[in-house]
């Protein structure tokens, strides 16, 4: 059934964990919601993502997509976890259920899972030998790179009872994957960007929205019509609209939609460039930034140029790289994420979290001229649909 075009409406971030590798006491391991059309899509699930839940504004049982960037544990642990707490989990022996159906699960729709190779296995080792039952199915598309065995299933463990085995193994056109899902209102696109090990950034498009509608342009012809509300919907829609006289009207062009681009770790992004032009969103990592007089904690040899070599060699980025990368493909709004465990993320009684990030600011302003912003943890970005012509 087609969703009307105004169903999606605001578009929410919400930060559920913005730390690197380790946690801390202000920062929970990354993961990230994106609330669409009463649905949640999820983005990383790092350990205790679960308790993040519940602390925010998102409804778990809303989570419908999960996708993983990448298979490091900051990104994954809490897969699993997350897992059979939406599809009722319990603890048994797999063999017990015969039928999966049996357990109710035709009764929603599966959850669906999207990352690279290695998800699957991870997936279905950790409920295998936890002996976890799913009360829901579940799905897992890998996508696959170049260097990947483009078939199978990467592990030699059996189908879990509640996995469907129709997930798809996406194969990369020109370097990307294109339409990794797709309806009439919203595509996820996805390509490899740089780090450590294969990582992927996602890209979120809203398809074309109606344009701005000036009824009084149309009012004295459809008035001459039968069904004048009927016409002026399809004005709406931008369609155009041959009336019983032969007259011919034409709705406003249509806008493009909001786009939000997440990115999982990385050093140089440059491979999504092409997908990621124009955002609205762009949330990027700034895992290292040289802080002096501001971070205690900064190494008396340190030079911005020496943190962002060290950086880029571990995979990350500093705020000036992030800034660069927003600027290149005309971000509208930059949001770093993905901070050292060093960095904290409240703002506590003395002030050093908000000078910590506020000089961090300031360094990805050197290189990007629009809107930056910190995330924190439970932190949320509304995006709302375009206002202008």
């Amino acid at each position: 059934m087609s969703i009307p075009r105004t169903a999606l409406g605001a578009i929410d971030v919400v930060f559920l964990g913005t730390a690197s590798a380790q946690p801390s006491l202000t920062r929970n391991h990354s993961a990230l919601a994106v609330r669409l059309r009463g649905d949640v899509w999820l983005f990383d699930c790092g350990e205790a993502t679960q308790h993040q839940l519940q602390r925010s504004v998102v409804k778990m049982g809303k989570i419908n997509k999960i996708f993983i960037t990448h298979t490091h544990g900051d990104h994954i642990f809490g897969l699993v976890p997350l897992m059979t707490s939406l599809a009722n989990g319990a603890g048994g022996v797999v063999d017990d259920v015969e039928d999966p159906r049996a357990q109710g699960q035709g009764e929603h729709d599966p959850i669906e899972i999207y990352g690279p190779l290695g998800t699957r296995a991870y997936v279905r080792a950790g409920l295998m030998f936890t002996h976890s039952i799913l009360a829901r199915q579940y799905i897992v598309h890998e996508l696959r790179f170049p260097g990947d065995p483009q078939d199978g299933d990467g592990i030699s463990l059996p189908c879990h009872t509640s996995e469907l085995p129709s997930g798809r193994n996406i194969p990369q056109i020109d370097g990307t994957w294109k339409d990794i899902f797709r309806d009439d209102i919203v595509s996820v696109c996805a390509a490899p960007i740089l780090h450590s090990v294969p990582c992927i950034g996602y890209v979120i498009s809203e398809a074309p929205i109606p344009g701005k509608m000036d009824p009084k342009k149309y009012i004295p012809d459809i008035k001459r019509t039968k069904a004048p509300m009927s016409v002026m919907s399809r004005l709406q829609q931008g369609e155009c609209v041959e009336l019983p006289d032969g007259t011919v009207l034409h709705g406003p062009p249509r806008r493009p939609g909001r786009k939000i681009v997440i990115l999982g770790d990385t050093y140089d992004p440059s491979p999504i460039s092409n997908l990621a032009t124009s955002p609205d969103v762009l949330v990027h990592e700034a895992t290292n930034a040289h802080l002096p007089q501001v971070d205690p904690s900064t190494k008396p040899n340190d030079t911005f140029e020496s943190v962002e070599a060290r950086a880029r060699s571990r995979g990350h980025s500093t705020p000036q790289l992030a800034g660069a990368f927003a600027t290149r493909i005309g971000a509208r709004k930059l949001i770093l994420n993905h901070f050292s465990s060093r960095y904290p993320g409240n703002d506590d009684v003395n002030g050093d979290a908000s000078k910590v990030m506020q000089a961090i600011t300031s360094l990805a302003k050197e290189c990007y001229d629009g809107e930056v912003v910190c995330a924190r943890d439970l932190m949320t970005i509304q995006i709302r649909p375009s206002t202008t012509e």
